[in-house]
């Protein structure tokens, strides 16, 4: 009967280990597939309540100041980590109590995988799995198509998804011609979508989109040459 028992463990545990082997390289190809080819949807899309407004903008045709402006209002280091902050995370832990959610450390990497490949939660499994997913795109993509890909599938509104629908239904116009004001109005949309409207900003966000454009000022115009070029 023991015998019988470690040959079942044994079966089973060669099934699931073939599984998660196979799962892991469909993942994979999957990913570089996606190195090349504009996603034809997301994970948040999929699950948006809304209909979905999105139309794919290479990155080359945006002014430099709309990826500038993301990354001064999300995730400053972004050429820098290797797709997670564990600086970020560590000053988060140490803010939380025991047993509360983590708040405040995802980069612009892990928001791409979030976004693309997971749901919303910010469970430490949900968040576990997107920092795995965030080394793969550091690795596979690298930083000019992560932040290509950020730029095409973040929410922006109810249903408006990536920089260039938002600019349409915002502006009335193309993304490529945003101005720099613009395009920080639209980044401090990013942490709540569904509640702002870059027209219509409160004190507080008019605050934000200032101090935005004051980051994109003293980060650089050049900031992201390394990563873009």
């Amino acid at each position: 009967m023991a015998e019988v028992k470690r040959g079942f463990f044994r079966r089973s545990w060669s099934v699931l280990w073939r599984i998660a082997l196979y799962s892991l390289l469909l993942l994979m190809f999957l990913l570089l597939v996606l190195r090349f080819v504009p996603p034809p949807t997301s994970s948040f899309m999929l699950q948006s309540p809304y209909p979905v407004r999105q139309q794919w903008i290479s990155i080359d045709t945006l002014p430099a100041h709309v990826a500038l402006a993301m990354v001064a209002s999300e995730d400053q280091r972004f050429p820098e980590h290797f797709g997670v902050d564990f600086g970020a995370i560590k000053d988060a832990l140490k803010q939380s109590d025991e047993g509360s959610n983590l708040r405040g450390a995802s980069t612009i990497t892990q928001q791409t995988a979030k976004n693309l490949l997971l749901w919303p939660g910010r469970s430490l499994v949900r968040k576990s799995i997107e920092a795995a997913l965030a080394m793969s795109l550091e690795l596979i993509w690298g930083k000019k198509r992560i932040l290509e890909v950020y730029l095409n599938i973040a929410e922006f509104g109810k249903g408006i998804y990536g920089v260039e629908a938002a600019s349409q239904y915002y502006f009335g116009k193309a993304a490529s011609k945003l101005s720099r004001n613009e395009a920080a109005r639209l980044a401090v949309m990013l942490p709540g979508p569904r509640s702002r409207d870059p027209r219509f900003l409160t004190p507080y966000l008019q605050q934000r989109v200032s101090w935005v454009e004051k980051q994109m000022r003293q980060l650089g115009a050049g900031y992201l040459n390394s990563v873009v070029n």
